[in-house]
């Protein structure tokens, strides 16, 4: 949450020149996207909402940041939102290649050539196998209609209750164990 909560003044770009919505906002609208769409998957959800606190964590790294996010959460929140997290790039790069006339955001667009471009055919086939990889587009998709100026949403203590079912359930499969 403090995380999260430092998100409200960060952008994605240092400079500001990027999506015209703080981290923060994005995160909500992105998960109240998912919520609506996937009203049981709660890991989705929260991956919506934590999806890009990587450019918080590493400001200027577009080919690095949902790695830094994925490798943030994944103690607290699990191995399934760590990898949509981390994933959430490779999906716009597999979007990129499966659907070619896919409106992206004008920020999105420049930093797809930074983040590897449109994946090949053998990249794309061999991410939509991914255990993860549908589940990623899916985030995907949210992500790219999250960046509303001045959508109106809760606020992030409502992701609370969210935030710490899906720490909880996380924090019983590792005491499982293997």
């Amino acid at each position: 949450m403090d995380v999260l909560a430092r998100c409200e003044d960060a952008w994605d770009t240092p400079d500001r020149t990027g999506d015209p919505v703080p981290i923060l906002d994005h995160g909500l609208q992105v998960a109240a996207v998912l919520r609506r769409r996937h009203p049981d998957d709660l890991e989705l959800q929260v991956a919506g909402l934590v999806h890009d606190i990587g450019h918080l964590l590493s400001p200027g790294d577009e080919a690095g940041h949902a790695a830094a996010a994925a490798e943030a959460v994944e103690p607290l929140l699990g191995e399934r939102v760590a990898a949509l997290v981390g994933l959430h790039v490779e999906a716009k790069r597999y979007l990129a290649a499966t659907e070619p006339g896919r409106g992206l955001s004008p920020e999105s667009a420049r930093t797809l050539e930074l983040q590897g471009g449109a994946m090949s055919p053998a990249e794309a086939e061999a991410f939509a196998a991914s255990p993860y990889g549908m589940d990623a587009v899916r985030l995907r998709r949210a992500d790219d209609l999250g960046k509303v100026v001045g959508l109106a949403l809760a606020d992030l203590t409502g992701w609370r209750p969210v935030i710490e079912a899906v720490a909880g359930n996380a924090a019983a499969v590792r005491r499982s164990g293997p």
